[in-house]
């Protein structure tokens, strides 16, 4: 059989949002509105440009996913005082107290993945998929 490393990415990224579903159920939250906390737990007040630009996701999804989130009390948005057309997005107390269970339950993911794996294995799987995913950043 051709090796396609597309298929396989594709399995893995759809095993890993029917995982992060499950996990963050309780949370009433969703897979797709995890790039959002995870780009506003690097630093707040991000407008949308930016979380669209660090997560790689289009300006309707991350807008849907936003509001959903607004509306859930996870996040807050706020007119940018330099440029009236953006919001800038702050997360709210509710999320906050979350990101390190949030946190924990990703990294559980990619133990999933690398379980059994030799470190160095690891190192060179990581450093290939960040060299491919470069090529369109």
């Amino acid at each position: 059989m051709e090796q396609n490393i597309g298929r396989l990415i594709s399995i893995l990224y759809r095993k890993g949002q029917a995982y992060l579903n499950v996990v963050l159920e309780p949370f009433g939250i969703t897979a797709s509105e995890l790039p959002i906390l995870l780009c506003l737990y690097k630093g707040c007040g991000k407008t949308q440009e930016e979380i669209c630009a660090y997560s790689c996701i289009d300006k309707a999804a991350i807008a849907r996913a936003v509001q959903s989130l607004a509306d859930k009390g996870w996040l807050r948005k706020e007119k940018d005082s330099s440029d009236k057309r953006a919001n800038k997005i702050y997360l709210e107390r509710q999320a906050l107290a979350q990101e390190k269970q949030i946190k924990r339950l990703l990294s559980s993911w990619t133990g999933h993945l690398t379980a059994g794996l030799e470190q160095d294995k690891v190192a060179v799987m990581y450093n290939a998929l960040e060299d491919m995913v470069k090529k369109f950043t």
